[in-house]
């Protein structure tokens, strides 16, 4: 082969080359940008009123209740917008526990799996709970293991760990009767990582997609009870394990 035809062979495979990253960069643009959005009724629930007050900060939205020693720092569930889960931050806000609504970066919590420790750091509560729903639970749940000295308690809607809890860490296990999303067998096989002090909880009627309003997630099962009520029952489960 001569020098010109393999410079000639060397250029098409360039040009594949960059057509392949080019394909890949489309594509990964293309999932990063589609995610569940919130429901309207879901934005109402961003708006103060007389017990909760709530506002927009740098690391997403606080809402302020009328508690004052204890604080929950919630990772959203992957690809969902983050306000979908403005009216059970709402009601766990007005049961007595401030809420951090966390912004993760393209809705993704292993963009920022420590996003909690701004929060942590800039603001002053005595104890703090880390939570999440399904992928955001994830993340929730290393926060925690690696930084046990900071947190008093772990949440986890329709998640699990994978990494081990510590034994002083309070932990609230939650998931739907109705849940096909939550991986059952890595759910089961994850127990031997939970805290000694763990509480499990299914709720009976309720799915995946529930604890937020963004609508139907691909893969869930049917509900058979509406999203109001499931949140309803979470908020007071989840006041009851963690009360002032």
């Amino acid at each position: 082969m001569g020098i010109a035809a393999k410079r000639k062979k060397g250029k098409k495979i360039i040009i594949i080359v960059v057509v392949i990253i080019a394909v890949l960069i489309a594509a990964m643009f293309i999932y990063l940008t589609r995610y569940y959005h919130a429901e309207e009724s879901a934005k109402e629930a961003l708006q103060s009123d007389a017990q909760v007050s709530v506002t927009e900060v740098s690391e997403g939205y606080l809402f302020d209740g009328p508690g004052e020693d204890t604080a929950i720092v919630f990772y959203p569930g992957g690809k969902v917008e983050e306000e979908s889960y403005a009216p059970l931050m709402h009601r766990l806000a007005e049961q007595g526990q401030d809420v951090f609504l966390l912004k993760l970066p393209f809705r993704l919590a292993v963009f920022d799996m420590d996003a909690a420790e701004d929060v942590i750091s800039n603001y002053d509560y005595a104890h703090w709970v880390l939570a999440g729903h399904s992928l955001g639970g994830v993340a929730a749940s290393a926060y925690t293991s690696e930084h046990a000295d900071e947190v008093d308690g772990l949440i986890l809607l329709a998640s699990y760990p994978t990494e081990e809890i510590p034994e002083h860490i309070r932990m609230l296990s939650i998931y739907g009767s109705e849940d096909r999303v939550l991986n059952m067998k890595s759910y089961e096989e994850s127990r031997n990582l939970w805290a000694a002090q763990t509480e499990e909880v299914v709720i009976d009627g309720g799915n995946h997609a529930q604890y937020g309003n963004y609508g139907a997630q691909k893969g869930d099962g049917e509900a058979l009870i509406s999203a109001d009520a499931q949140q309803e029952e979470v908020s007071r489960i989840i006041a009851d394990a963690f009360s002032e």
